[in-house]
């Protein structure tokens, strides 16, 4: 910080989750400004911050576009039917609450939140884990006929404190294209359901938001080959 003053512990821990919440959302594919992903704890202070030192949670809430590159990725393969298929991808909205029991009711006031905002999806911050009748309401939100296309998903700050895709230990996930997943099937003649498999909550794939029947490949480092890929279905 510019003065004397040892920095809020709260601002500190906020700036954490706020940088990696920002390069969530960019390494998923949409567009976040360098500065932000990058941003001072100084700046951050100025910014965010309240005249107590505490920072302002309804603040740090914030919206992102899909890049080309994510937009072309989202895209069915085209067919008969539709031969120019629309992405599956959207808008997504980033909230920060500030509560410290999230429950049903929050849960669907911020479910209301992204259908008037016309959101494709969005992303809940919590101080704690969200209730339990919460939780069961977020594992269908996707399938709501009044919920965002894309439903929604919860992270508590805990865990985005750190971004455990900079983990030298963690290998690259990339998701695979809807074409690219149909030509990896074809290539070694196989169906989705007999690749090995990967679960939706595992850390890496609730960090990038891969949906159930995706594929991804991880690329990991070979002392022989230099690198090698193997590829998951989500679960």
């Amino acid at each position: 910080m510019s003065d004397e003053r040892q920095p809020n512990a709260n601002l500190i821990r906020l700036w954490r989750v706020w940088r990696t919440a920002k390069e969530m959302m960019h390494d998923r594919g949409y567009q976040v400004l360098e500065d932000d992903m990058t941003m001072s704890l100084d700046d951050f202070a100025i910014k965010f911050g309240r005249a107590d030192g505490e920072p302002d949670r309804s603040r740090l809430n914030f919206s992102c576009q899909p890049g080309e590159e994510m937009l072309a990725k989202y895209t069915p393969v085209p067919t008969k039917k539709d031969p120019e298929p629309r992405a599956q991808i959207g808008s997504i909205w980033v909230e920060f609450n500030a509560e410290e029991s999230v429950g049903l009711k929050h849960l669907r006031e911020y479910m209301q939140h992204l259908v008037n905002g016309s959101f494709y999806s969005g992303v809940l911050v919590c101080m704690k884990p969200v209730t339990g009748m919460a939780a069961r309401l977020l594992r269908g939100s996707s399938s709501m006929a009044d919920g965002p296309k894309g439903g929604m998903e919860v992270f508590v700050e805990q865990d985005l404190l750190v971004n455990i895709t900079k983990h030298e230990l963690v290998p690259k996930h990339v998701l695979l294209s809807d074409e690219e997943k149909l030509q990896l099937l074809k290539r070694y003649r196989l169906k989705a359901t007999q690749l090995p498999r990967i679960q939706s909550t595992d850390p890496v794939a609730k960090y990038l938001g891969l949906k159930r029947g995706a594929v991804v490949k991880i690329i990991r480092k070979s002392e022989t080959a230099g690198r090698y890929a193997s590829y998951r279905w989500v679960i």
